[in-house]
């Protein structure tokens, strides 16, 4: 089974098929979502937050996603791998964003990179395109500018903000990129671009008019009941179920139930001999 590829994703497009996009971080999550038949795997820098427990994307280095990357990609079989670019690992100059994306290409194995930004961030994805590396850009909501942003806060609410994130948009666009990724900004600013653009939209709290959809797999597990944002959605509670799942297992240690004869090991018993005939 071969992976899914740029051309395949921008038929999807084409052809009014939605993209399914799923974030994780490790090998047993990915082959999860590979099991459930998921469009793209993003290995984001969100993995500061959920897998590190900052409370940003920030300290997340290059060697990091290196890492998530390689580990994730052996898990996968068809969908299309993205690599997230971190923080100040391509913001110095395009040379920098080159060198940062080669290296989650060799040493990653990813089939394409992601990096926040729009018209600040024009030259760094042409220059990572033009040297045959695939880019998925990423506007609205980016998280690696929450200090200037005042927090995650939702972009494109009054009119002059909507026009300069319309802006940033057609400008990852026009610099090559072969998708985009569109966070936190109303539903019907990302109908807009989505209706603009020629390449495939995904959405995450950016409405139902984009052309894919992506949450992180933990969030959609259910697997942190504490972190509640307005567009994830829960499709089941595994907080609970492993918590519960623990206290059993501790239980059991404790009243000496666990391990049982069924999951223990025993020695061989040797073979009755046979007396001999005279």
């Amino acid at each position: 089974m071969k992976h899914l590829t740029v051309l395949d994703l921008r038929k999807m497009k084409a052809d009014n098929e939605k993209i399914v996009m799923v974030t994780a971080y490790d090998f047993t999550m990915a082959r999860l979502v590979e099991m459930a038949g998921v469009d793209m795997v993003l290995v984001g820098d969100s993995l500061g937050m959920v897998v590190q427990g900052h409370d940003s994307t920030l300290p997340v280095t290059l060697d990091h996603m290196v890492y998530h990357c390689q580990i994730v990609k052996r898990g996968l079989r068809r969908a299309h791998l993205v690599g997230d670019m971190p923080f100040l690992s391509y913001q110095a100059s395009p040379e920098q964003a080159l060198l940062s994306a080669g290296r989650l290409v060799k040493e990653g194995a990813v089939h394409s990179v992601k990096l926040e930004g729009g018209q600040r961030s024009a030259e760094s994805i042409h220059r990572i395109v033009e040297a045959g590396i695939p880019v998925v850009g990423h506007v609205g909501l980016t998280p690696q500018s929450v200090h200037a942003m005042g927090g995650f806060r939702v972009q494109g609410r009054a009119e002059d903000d909507a026009e300069r994130v319309i802006q940033d948009a057609l400008a990852v666009e026009q610099a090559g990129a072969f998708c985009l990724v569109l966070e936190g900004i109303p539903s019907e600013l990302a109908a807009e671009i989505t209706h603009r653009l020629d390449i495939p939209t995904i959405g995450i709290g950016a409405g139902a008019d984009c052309d894919g959809q992506v949450l992180v797999a933990n969030d959609l597990l259910g697997m942190d009941q504490s972190f509640k944002p307005k567009f994830v959605k829960r499709y089941a509670n595994l907080e609970q179920t492993a918590v519960d799942a623990m206290k059993a297992y501790a239980s059991e240690v404790k009243g000496g139930q666990f391990p049982d004869a069924d999951h223990s090991f025993h020695r061989k018993r040797p073979a009755p001999r046979l007396a001999k005939l005279y």
